[in-house]
């Protein structure tokens, strides 16, 4: 039975169902399954199909459909695991979030979903989020990394603000910071000062971990 259960959750993703998905992850707390095997059963489903958008056989619709999918199913089995008081290992703590005046959210998600696969823990702001709201969040959750999105060139500059402040707060020098989004480029993300940018969400998973020294399948150096 949990095996099935567990499988139907990865298909879930693989299949972007959506509604599946929450519907197994509810089924899997039911059952009392091992929170940790949900979370590692979505974890494979999302990681097939990044690794299939990174071999050019899926492409964007399909990476966000099943991003979608893992983060109906995300918050049951996080509750789960929050109950159940089960810590998972992480290779780092992650905020990421949209900037301030820009509303979109896919990008920012499939990333945030990607990184919460490949083993970080992820605090996701949502859009729209000012200077001072990323800067309490680095300082309150003690980031490893912040990870910041901009898809308008009007709001590009949002990001070098956030810089700023975090400069001003003199925390700059304890977080890395990775930009993305369609306005960013790797020129514009030099000229900030930013620690690095990558075009794509499983390219920010990769930068992630070469920011903070982590080997492909290991821990921090």
């Amino acid at each position: 039975m949990a095996v099935e259960i567990l499988e139907n959750l990865k298909k879930s993703v693989t299949e972007y169902d959506v509604a599946g998905a929450a519907s197994w992850a509810r089924e899997a707390v039911a059952k009392q399954i091992d929170p940790l095997k949900a979370l590692d059963a979505l974890t494979i489903g999302i990681r097939q199909i990044g690794d299939a958008f990174g071999r050019g056989e899926l492409f964007l619709p399909e990476l966000a459909a099943a991003a979608d999918a893992m983060q109906s199913a995300m918050p049951i089995v996080e509750d789960e695991l929050k109950k159940l008081e089960v810590e998972r290992e992480t290779l780092g703590t992650v905020v990421i979030g949209t900037v301030y005046g820009d509303i979109h959210n896919i990008g920012k998600s499939m990333v945030s979903t990607l990184l919460i696969a490949e083993g970080f823990t992820v605090h996701d702001l949502g859009i729209n989020i000012t200077a001072d709201e990323f800067v309490k969040a680095v300082s309150n959750y003690k980031a490893d990394i912040l990870a910041m999105s901009a898809l308008l060139t009007i709001t590009a500059p949002e990001q070098a603000k956030v810089i700023s402040a975090l400069k001003g707060t003199g925390i700059r020098n304890k977080v890395k910071i990775m930009v993305g989004g369609g306005a960013i480029t790797y020129k514009f993300a030099e000229n900030i000062g930013a620690d690095g940018y990558d075009p794509t969400a499983p390219g920010a998973v990769t930068l992630a971990k070469r920011l903070l020294g982590i080997k492909s399948g290991k821990g921090k150096c």
